[in-house]
């Protein structure tokens, strides 16, 4: 079977690189390593992702599933100091480079935790979920995903989700929809949408 970078212990050999970004006007020095999601750079759907989102109004922890290397938990771990930011990712080469990447970049407020989607995560719920999730997955994982997601949001908190057209970001927003009552284009950019839905007081018993 294909390796992915959503396999558990990615076999490809280790050849690390690094290399600096800015995202939400901070620079940051991050490494990435084959047998990640992609590896060569900040792709374009997690930077409109990261550039999009918005603080909510809840208190609470941000969620960051499916983190790869970090992007975007350390990007807003510097931006929300006084936030909490828990990052996950099924694949152990992608923690272990989270790791690495927030003590790199001063990011002392995340929590860094090796799990399949919510597998460690029992119990717990989150102000904000942000995913850019694993098409190559196929659809049934990216929409449990997004059905779990609900489960683990606070009231009033707030799912974030970058996908393309092509790859079924129409079929994620009727989803959405259907799962939260209402849901937010929040941006179309070169065929990317992000989606926001919030959990409204009348669909908590859903």
């Amino acid at each position: 079977m294909a390796e992915h970078y959503f396999s558990k212990n990615p076999g490809s050999k280790s050849t690390p690189k690094q290399w600096s970004f800015t995202l939400r006007g901070k620079d940051l020095n991050l490494s990435t390593d084959q047998g990640v999601f992609s590896k060569n750079e900040v792709d374009f759907g997690s930077r409109t992702l990261i550039e999009s989102f918005e603080e909510p109004s809840v208190d609470g922890e941000f969620l960051d599933l499916g983190c790869g290397y970090g992007p975007i938990g350390i990007s807003l771990a510097k931006d929300f100091p006084n936030r909490n930011i828990v990052m996950v990712d099924v694949n152990e080469r992608a923690i272990e480079l989270s790791e690495l990447n927030a003590e790199q970049n001063g990011a002392t407020n995340v929590e860094i935790l090796q799990s399949d989607r919510f597998q460690a995560l029992e119990g717990r719920s989150f102000a904000s979920i942000l995913t850019n999730p694993p098409i190559r997955a196929g659809k049934k994982t990216v929409h449990d995903m997004l059905e779990e997601s609900f489960h683990h949001l606070l009231p009033s908190g707030e799912l974030w989700v970058v996908m393309q057209k092509k790859q079924g970001a129409p079929s994620a927003q009727k989803l959405l929809q259907d799962l939260f009552g209402h849901v937010d284009v929040v941006k179309r950019n070169k065929g990317y949408y992000i989606l926001k839905a919030k959990k409204f007081d009348s669909v908590f018993s859903v």
